[in-house]
């Protein structure tokens, strides 16, 4: 199966502190920037059912960089850290790779390489393995930490994209092995005024989300917006949340 590596999801709760940092220190641009008004049906926007945003940022447009995507609940004010994320810094960009926690390193190779397909680049070096499905793409470092992982609420999920084509045949491989490791069964999701794009999430033994996205119609959705940063500044400004928590705390 060819696929691409598109984006990791991190959740905010305050998008001022997070353009801050990814913009203003790191040096990432906002790519796009999209208001929803309910849950999305894919759980895209974590276990949450109200109004919420997504901001795509990175170094370069989505189809030749792998980028991060920052969904914001409105009226959530703290989420909490579980220990499943890695983080190592790098001496450069591009971003290398997304480090994951994992409890049997041998049974997350197995279904993320013999399930997935994602071993095109298989290095297993100890407690680490490296995977990723071709060469110049963004890797997956799958770290054994010999413990339970914990997602909480601020756990995001990983995304790659297959030709549409393949999304039902996936599902239906992955449903063989094991239908829990099915989150949302193939579906179409909407962005209000963009292109719908069909998804398939899955979870991995330790309950990692992924997120496989029909590569056609996600290209076209995932075009740079030259207004997305004005459209993120104008939606933090509009945000009605800490109003709304004090007059209902009264």
């Amino acid at each position: 199966m060819n696929a691409r590596s598109l984006h990791y999801v991190f959740r905010t709760t305050n998008r001022q502190k997070a353009y801050d940092f990814y913009v203003k220190k790191l040096g990432m641009k906002i790519l796009r920037h999209e208001e929803f008004g309910e849950g999305c049906k894919a759980s895209c926007n974590g276990p949450f059912d109200g109004k919420w945003s997504k901001t795509m940022i990175g170094y370069g447009p989505e189809d030749d960089n792998f980028v991060f995507e920052l969904t914001y609940n409105y009226g959530l004010k703290k989420v909490t850290q579980g220990n499943d994320f890695g983080v190592e810094p790098l001496p450069k960009n591009p971003v290398n790779k997304v480090v994951l926690h994992v409890s049997d390193l041998e049974k997350s190779i197995e279904f993320w390489g013999n399930i997935l397909g994602l071993a095109v680049n298989v290095t297993k070096k100890g407690e680490r393995a490296v995977i990723g499905f071709g060469t110049g793409q963004t890797a997956l470092e799958l770290v054994s930490i010999h413990e339970a992982v914990k997602r909480e609420n601020a756990s995001g999920r990983i995304a790659f994209s297959v030709a549409q084509r393949e999304l039902k045949p996936l599902e239906a491989k992955v449903k063989e092995f094991d239908e829990k490791r099915i989150l949302t069964p193939y579906t179409d999701l909407d962005t209000p005024g963009k292109e719908t794009v069909s998804v398939v999430i899955l979870a991995d033994p330790d309950g990692h989300e992924i997120c496989f996205v029909g590569d056609e119609n996600f290209r076209k959705l995932s075009q740079p917006d030259p207004q997305a940063d004005e459209l993120l500044q104008k939606a933090i400004k509009d945000d009605w949340s800490d109003e709304w928590e004090a007059s209902n705390n009264k």
